[in-house]
């Protein structure tokens, strides 16, 4: 599989898309339009083992709910990743058998490097 989920709206996720070059076998998905499903979330989870790493810990949903003082679980960070698409770290890019999430420098460069 050759997916990336995106925001559109985020400047940062634009920098990173033009950047990435993505050839045209590759899926894009705008989360704002088409929000991630279930099945789609399984698929990530079976890739990552883990739903905290899909968690975006910096979003404004995540501060305003205080979500760092609280004892959450796989279940509860599943259940935030299908409430609302801005709990998704972004961009999430799978390559065949590899995934990288978010937009560090690190993880976008070795996402590249994959793509080459």
């Amino acid at each position: 599989m050759k997916k990336i989920y995106h925001l559109s709206t985020c400047d940062t996720n634009k920098r990173i898309l033009k950047d990435l070059n993505l050839p045209e076998a590759f899926i894009k998905q705008d989360l704002k339009t088409n929000p991630i499903s279930k099945a789609e979330l399984e698929e990530l989870y079976q890739f990552s083992k883990n739903y905290e790493a899909l968690i975006n810990k910096r979003a404004r949903l995540y501060n305003e709910r205080d979500l760092k003082n609280k004892d959450l679980k796989e279940s509860d960070y599943k259940n935030l990743l299908l409430e609302h698409y801005t709990f998704l770290k972004r961009p999430v890019l799978i390559n065949e058998q590899e995934i990288f999430i978010g937009n560090s420098k690190k993880v976008v460069t070795a996402a590249k490097d994959s793509i080459l």
